[in-house]
C-alpha cells in the first residue's frame, strides 16, 4: 500500500512518499535517500520493493526547497541537465537535518516497530553515509556514494552498521577516491565494504545505461540480509 505522509521542520515542510507491507504491522522502517532525479519511479519502486520486504519504507522529498515534486529521469540530454542543476543547488546540510527529521518521524509512527535504518543513492549514497555518521538511523546503506571521499574524518562519528557499495569503474568516484575510502575505513568495526569489479555509477539503476542485472542483484541481496540483521 502507498501513501503520502508530511514532515514538518523549522523551515517548512515536505512530502515523502510512504509503502507499507499488508497487515498492521507494526514494521522496521527504511528511510529510502534519492537520487538526482527526485522521488521518481526508480526510487517508487525502490521504496515499494522494500514495502514487499517487510519493511515499512519512506522515500522523502529533499528537494523541496528548490522545487516540490521533482521527477525526471536520465532518459533524456534535457533531464539529466536539470538533474545536475538540482545537485548543484541542493543544500547537504539542509537535506541532512531533512533526513534526522524524517527518522523522527518514521521512528514516532504506530506502525513502525521502532528502528528505522536508511538506503542511499548517488546523491543519496553520500547522505546515506552522513546519515550514518550524524543521526540515531539504526543501520544506513550508501549505494556508490558521491563524495564521501571528501567526509572520511566523519566516520569516527559512526557507532552502528554502515554497508557502502562502490562501483570500481565509477565516473564520479575516480580511483585515488575509492583507495582513499578503502584504506581510511578498511578497519572501522562498524563498516563493511563492497567492490563491484567492472561496474560503473548507478549499476543498480534498473534501466540506466550502467544498470548490471546480476551486480544489482548482488547489492541488493547484501543490503537486504545487513537491513533484517540490524533492524529486527
Amino acid at each position: 500500500m502507498a501513501e503520502r505522509m508530511n514532515i514538518t521542520v523549522g523551515d517548512g515542510s515536505f512530502e515523502a512518499y510512504v509503502a507499507k507491507p499488508a497487515g498492521d504491522g507494526p514494521w522496521p522502517a527504511v528511510v529510502v535517500i534519492q537520487e538526482i532525479f527526485g522521488v521518481n519511479q526508480v526510487m517508487r519502486e525502490i521504496t515499494d520493493g522494500l514495502a514487499g520486504q517487510g519493511f515499512l519504507a519512506v522515500c522523502p522529498d529533499l528537494f523541496w526547497r528548490i522545487e516540490p515534486g521533482i521527477d525526471i529521469t536520465d532518459q533524456t540530454e534535457g533531464e539529466m541537465k536539470r538533474a545536475f542543476e538540482l545537485f548543484g543547488a541542493f543544500d547537504v546540510e539542509a537535506g541532512m537535518a531533512d533526513i534526522a527529521a524524517t527518522i523522527d518521524a518514521v521512528r514516532s509512527r504506530p506502525d513502525c516497530a521502532g528502528k528505522v535504518g536508511a538506503v542511499g543513492f548517488c546523491l543519496g549514497g553520500l547522505l546515506a553515509y552522513l546519515t550514518a555518521t550524524r543521526t540515531n538511523a539504526d543501520a544506513s546503506v550508501s549505494y556508490y556514494g558521491v563524495g564521501i571521499q571528501d567526509r572520511l574524518e566523519e566516520a569516527k562519528a559512526v557507532t552502528r552498521p554502515l554497508m557502502l557499495h562502490i562501483a570500481s569503474e565509477d565516473k564520479f568516484v575516480p580511483p585515488e577516491a575509492q583507495d582513499r575510502i578503502r584504506k581510511t575505513l578498511a578497519d572501522h568495526p562498524q563498516i563493511t565494504i563492497h567492490t563491484y569489479e567492472g561496474q560503473n555509477h548507478a549499476f543498480a539503476r534498473m534501466g540506466g545505461e550502467h544498470w548490471d542485472a546480476e551486480a544489482a542483484r548482488t547489492a541488493g541481496e547484501r543490503s537486504l540480509a545487513f537491513l533484517r540483521q540490524h533492524l529486527a
